[in-house]
């Protein structure tokens, strides 16, 4: 069997549902969800619906029972997700898992989402067969962005000339399940990205074609970029988070080329233009 756990969110749902357009028998799929009545649906067309929580480490070994393979997905708890990850593959390792998938973080010895590190760590210590997933930035990261810049004409930020490779979340599920499905993946590192790599003035060209508007990126100085975006209401924390992102695209630390998203799903990624009209459409 194999188990994915968060299997309610954007990336869960489209990984089960790839796994169901694979060919995996429904029965043979367990979702691994907080909210059991949240994943009606899935329970509906044949998948296994089991309740774990990452803070209850009981509910993790009963939902993990007999799963041979596990796609652990990274939880959002900022501060503890390596405490939660490993309590996760505790539960895999007593569990008899025989392999562990996780979505980590491209470039993780240098993100500011520095959790991830450790959550290898922690896979790698187990001594259980795994395959690392270093996604990088979606393209759905932006879709609030541009709804704002329907009304404004104008994308603000601080990340200069820096440019990121971007792919949509149906890009990086469709990675996850050739792993899950595949074979001679045990070992493997995988750096995720999209084809392209587009600046900030790039996003707002495919958003002004999406949008059928003219659209301008105004670049700010990390000090003005919070200022902005605290004065639009933005919590401090978020805020501190949106600059330390666009730092790391000035560092060049969301850009990639290896290719290795668009060889594990047989076809090029999704363009940002084609990525964001998509979840625009279903926002």
């Amino acid at each position: 069997m194999i188990a994915v756990t968060a299997a309610t969110g954007h990336l869960g749902r489209l990984t089960v549902a790839g796994l169901l357009d694979a060919g995996v028998e429904p029965g043979q799929i367990v979702a691994v969800v907080r909210s059991p009545e949240k994943a009606a649906d899935l329970a509906e067309r044949g998948v296994q619906v089991r309740f774990g929580d990452y803070d209850d480490p009981q509910s993790l070994g009963t939902a993990l029972a007999g799963a041979g393979k596990l796609l652990l997905i990274s939880g959002s708890d900022v501060g503890r997700r390596v405490q939660q990850h490993s309590a996760v593959v505790d539960a895999a390792r007593q569990a008899g898992v025989s392999h562990i998938v996780y979505t980590s973080v491209l470039r993780p010895e240098q993100s500011p989402v520095t959790e991830h590190l450790g959550s290898e760590a922690a896979i790698v210590a187990s001594g259980l067969p795994h395959t690392l997933l270093r996604n990088g930035w979606y393209t759905e990261n932006y879709t609030s962005a541009i709804t704002q810049a329907a009304d404004s004409g104008m994308i603000i930020g601080s990340a200069g000339a820096g440019r990121v490779s971007s792919a949509t979340r149906a890009d990086y599920a469709a990675a996850a399940v050739a792993v899950l499905t595949g074979q001679g993946h045990q070992g493997r590192t995988y750096d995720l990205a999209g084809d392209v790599a587009w600046t900030y003035a790039d996003l707002a060209a495919a958003a002004a074609g999406v949008l059928g508007r003219d659209v301008a990126y105004q670049d700010l100085s990390p000090e003005a970029h919070k200022a902005a975006l605290t004065g639009a209401g933005l919590p401090a924390p978020v805020a501190d988070f949106v600059v330390s992102a666009d730092q790391a695209i000035a560092q060049g630390l969301l850009e990639d080329h290896s290719g290795d998203l668009a060889r594990l799903i047989g076809r090029p990624t999704t363009p940002l233009a084609d990525g964001l009209a998509s979840d625009l459409k279903t926002s």
